[in-house]
């Protein structure tokens, strides 16, 4: 995964050009999406959080260090969402939020392969598994 939302991109660029300090976030989480949640990060296609047992996971603890070869932060720690409590749908991208609610889309991306998640599964990243780069 490798796309920036429109909002990180200002807010890197913006400090990198002495234009604008940026404090990175406390935590950053994993969402779940339905849909490409695109460069607007939109969240409309997120699972629900309403009775549904879906919660966004942190990302803060759960990846590792960018290697300074490759460029790439894998997840040292197996992630896990649900079970889930009613049918979620197709999950098909993700993202890494600044907040474990609302908040803004600062990267996201496809999923290798999409899965449906009906009550009772739970959607896991086994580690190493996912993948983000700056390209």
């Amino acid at each position: 995964m490798s796309a920036m939302s429109n909002h990180l991109e200002k807010k890197l660029l913006d400090h990198t050009l002495g234009l604008a300090s940026w404090t990175m976030p406390a935590e950053t989480f994993v969402a779940l999406f339905t849909a490409d949640p695109g460069e607007t990060g939109s969240l409309a296609a997120e699972i629900s959080f309403t009775s549904t047992g879906y919660a966004r996971q942190s990302a803060t603890t759960a990846m590792g260090p960018t290697n300074a070869t490759t460029g790439i932060s894998l997840n040292e720690d197996v992630i896990t969402f649900g079970p889930a409590t009613v049918d979620w749908g197709t999950v098909t991208h993700m993202a890494i939020m600044d907040a474990a609610t609302g908040g803004n889309v600062l990267l996201y991306g496809a999923l290798t392969s999409s899965r449906n998640i009906q009550t009772g599964d739970s959607f896991q990243f086994a580690a190493s598994q996912l993948s983000i780069t700056f390209a």
